[in-house]
């Protein structure tokens, strides 16, 4: 996530372990991401996965009616069902309301973002 919205809102952390079972999961986990780019309320997402399967993804929405409508999204629903039923080891979610937020990076030079 490039940019950062400007607070407060919320994010909603997935972590996930992968079974060894692929079946589509490439293909699905990038249409989820693109569905719900197109959500009202979507704000970003970040993820990464280790080699280990261990996956963290965090999703950010500006309010928690966002996230219950993504939540009741049928297609969301059913790659959810399928996550249960052969992707995942196991998964913990999150909802964490974000009250601050800053970010660095190189080329802003060695300036404290918080000062």
């Amino acid at each position: 996530m490039n940019t950062l919205p400007e607070p407060p809102y919320y994010a909603v952390i997935f972590t996930s372990q992968r079974t060894a079972v692929d079946q589509g999961y490439g293909g699905m986990a990038d249409r989820m991401v693109a569905l719900a780019a197109e959500q009202p309320g979507y704000l970003g997402v970040d993820s990464a996965r280790g080699a280990d399967g261990l996956g963290l993804t965090v999703s950010y929405w500006r309010s928690n009616d966002d996230i219950a409508a993504w939540r009741r999204n049928a297609e969301h629903k059913i790659a959810r069902d399928a996550g249960r039923s052969d992707w995942y080891q196991h998964y913990t979610l999150r909802v964490a309301k974000v009250e601050r937020a800053y970010g660095w990076a190189r080329e802003d030079g060695s300036k404290d973002p918080q000062s």
